[in-house]
């Protein structure tokens, strides 16, 4: 059980009211935030440890990363390939190639180099169940949307009941804060009886789902019946989705894909009415601003999804496609694509990702009874509050000093 300890730095953002300056956050025995304020408000006690950051230091929620793939953690640059279809089947050919005890010591690094970034909590999707086993024995925070596939409708059934069996397995390793989640994978990967069966298994135990949605213009372009992922498919001898003229989010909505527990992976393609329709299903997005520029597919309509209210958070996508893993640098790149401020960018990457995860009722700012997840980062000196955010953002992951997790401390900068 965590130790009572009361956390003292130049400014503390609670990102739920204004920044704090000499600012204090106390911690309960249970790993909760007990209290948030200007240290002279935030008494201590000799049961309560003291940890004093200095004033060049800022105090943050702990960094939630909307989208990873960490049992990919080691295959940095594994696939040079430009074009999209060919980079998957390498990535596929990649994977066949490691062991499960690699995929579970890869998903154990890939946490532990989170934790060194400030990210206290992932909603990570995969396919090998490694992600779930490594955050439950590490004592970590996330959501692990377990992947499904299946473009062939004739095996929909099939593949749902394999995945059903896996799930269950995988359900044994959940604890209070290690959910799991349901992945059918991309509408070039997934049929839509497969989609169908899963989205409604999902919804009828309130089950969070993630889905890789409008990525690329190749998967346009399979609802028509052309371009790589098509070809594959019909080298393959499966039929082609009955689109109907409709999107891929259009598509997918066909199914009972999207819903208030649905987050929507990428979203590049996205137009108008597609962000409309999400909005209308109360779903989520994830946007991977890097990931989506190393792929070529260019920036998703990011000012959009926040004009209408949709609820975004950023992610990482993983190190095959983007390395290292830098949710800050990937807030930036936001902020440049949204013509956003600093504080709305950090939020991108805390409150505002806890709440596309549906996980801000507890993480994501700092407020008594949340979990006491805690970033500190070195401001290099002190500054004032009007380049506060600005600092923190420029600063980026290699200027976290400490990670506390429920109140323990996870990472710590050596001196």
């Amino acid at each position: 059980m965590p130790v009572p300890r009361r956390y003292t730095a130049g400014w503390v953002l609670p990102f739920e009211g204004p920044p704090v300056a000499d600012g204090a956050v106390l911690v309960d025995e249970h790993g909760r935030i007990a209290a948030v304020g200007p240290a002279r408000n935030v008494p201590g006690s000799p049961a309560v440890h003291e940890v004093a950051l200095g004033p060049a230091s800022a105090l943050l929620p702990g960094f939630v990363n909307a989208h990873t793939h960490l049992e990919l953690t080691g295959l940095d640059a594994a696939a040079p390939e430009s074009d999209f279809p060919a980079w998957i089947r390498r990535i596929i050919a990649v994977k066949a190639a490691r062991s499960p005890a690699q995929f579970l010591e890869a998903a154990r690094q890939g946490v532990r180099d989170g934790w060194a970034q400030g990210i206290t909590t992932v909603a990570d999707t995969g396919d090998t169940g490694a992600v779930m086993v490594a955050l439950a024995e590490l004592g970590g925070s996330g959501i692990c949307y377990h992947e499904v596939f299946g473009p062939h409708p004739d095996v929909a059934e099939i593949q749902f009941a394999a995945w059903v069996t896996r799930m269950e397995e995988l359900a044994e390793h959940a604890t209070p804060r290690v959910r799991l989640g349901a992945s059918p994978h991309a509408p070039y990967s997934v049929s839509g009886p497969l989609y169908r069966r899963v989205a409604r298994w999902a919804d009828a135990r309130g089950m969070p789902l993630a889905v890789h949605l409008a990525e690329s213009a190749e998967e346009s372009l399979l609802l028509e019946g052309r371009g790589g992922f098509a070809d594959a498919w019909k080298g393959r001898g499966i039929p082609m989705p009955e689109a109907g003229g409709r999107s891929p989010v259009e598509w997918l909505d066909q199914h009972e894909v999207l819903g208030p527990r649905t987050l929507c992976i990428h979203m590049v393609r996205a137009s108008g009415s597609d962000l409309d329709l999400v909005r209308s299903r109360h779903s989520a997005i994830a946007h991977c601003p890097r990931s989506n520029r190393r792929h070529g597919h260019g920036d998703a309509p990011l000012p959009a999804m926040l004009a209408r209210g949709i609820q975004v958070g950023v992610g990482t996508d993983s190190v095959a496609s983007v390395s290292p893993l830098d949710l800050l640098a990937e807030a930036r790149v936001a902020r440049a694509i949204g013509g956003l401020g600093a504080t709305q960018a950090l939020e991108l990457v805390t409150l505002g990702a806890a709440r596309a995860i549906g996980l801000d009722r507890e993480i994501g700012s700092l407020v008594p009874g949340k979990w006491a997840d805690l970033v500190a980062v070195d401001l290099g000196r002190p500054v004032d509050a009007a380049e506060l955010a600005d600092t923190v953002l420029a600063r980026g992951g290699q200027a976290v000093r400490m990670t506390v997790l429920g109140g323990r401390t996870v990472f710590e900068q050596q001196p």
